[in-house]
């Protein structure tokens, strides 16, 4: 009776120190495994974090970049709505001179026509204004306004012409007729987007440039002059969210001999 006793406590002693051990390696095996994952978690995401030529997206980048977007040109296009012709006409336009002297221009074109609205907007959206030019109001100019904010455009002129078909459309057909009219005269003129570039200038020695020329290479930057003399000038854009980094590549690369002058910002073609 005593040895089974014994036997029967060895038994539930060996168990319960099995379950002590599992109660103290389990956790710290959880926490390696989790440990591990974590870590190859953030080894992918710094490769994502990083971009061509090994540099890393700096959080102002994002905020530095600008996108302007407007017309290609020109722009015409038309269709009928209930007997009633409707013609778009879109220009890119720099100034509201510009825009007036477009409208003038169409209103001259269609002397016979029963209306001729238009919208337009330019200074990234502050300058805007818009006629209903006989329509009801709030029928016509507006719609086509509308049309342009939405779409993103800068720097646009928008005229739509109407030669009355005989058929009242009532306010909520004119929204859509002219809504129509200013989307397809946009769709004539073609949407263009552009990025902002900051244009550099740097002159540097000729050991140097060779450095220089392959960061400027791996930032896809433009280059737009290349002078060779007793030393290296050259003129080039990068995308506005590159300035900086650009800027501190060429003073470490040149021992701070050599530095970036920023001359001005423009937009090229995306």
């Amino acid at each position: 009776m005593i040895r089974y006793l014994i036997k029967n406590n060895f038994k539930l002693m060996l168990r319960n120190t099995w379950s002590i051990i599992c109660m103290i390696i389990g956790p710290v095996l959880v926490i390696a495994v989790l440990s591990s994952a974590f870590s190859e978690l953030m080894k992918t995401y710094e490769g994502v974090d990083e971009i061509k030529a090994g540099y890393r997206i700096e959080g102002a980048m994002a905020e530095n970049e600008k996108v302007y977007i407007t017309v290609r040109g020109y722009g015409e296009a038309r269709f009928e709505e209930k007997k009633s012709v409707f013609i778009g006409y879109c220009e890119h336009v720099t100034s509201e001179e510009e825009a007036l002297a477009f409208v003038k221009r169409i209103k001259e074109k269609h002397r016979d026509a029963t209306h001729n609205c238009y919208g337009y907007t330019m200074k990234g959206g502050i300058l805007c204004r818009y006629s209903d030019d006989g329509e009801p109001q709030g029928t016509a100019g507006k719609p086509i306004l509308d049309v342009l904010q939405r779409s993103g455009v800068d720097d646009v002129c928008v005229v739509v012409t109407r030669y009355f078909g005989g058929t009242l459309l009532g306010t909520g057909g004119l929204v859509h007729a002219y809504s129509q009219g200013a989307k397809i005269a946009l769709e004539a003129a073609g949407v263009a987007r552009f990025e902002s570039y900051t244009v550099f200038e740097t002159v540097c020695s000729y050991s140097d440039h060779q450095k220089i020329a392959f960061e400027l290479e791996k930032l896809d930057a433009i280059i737009d002059l290349t002078d060779y003399s007793d030393c290296v000038r050259v003129i080039f854009a990068v995308k506005t969210g590159f300035a900086d980094i650009i800027e501190r590549k060429i003073t470490e690369i040149s021992a701070a001999k050599s530095s970036a002058k920023r001359i001005c910002e423009r937009f090229d073609a995306k």
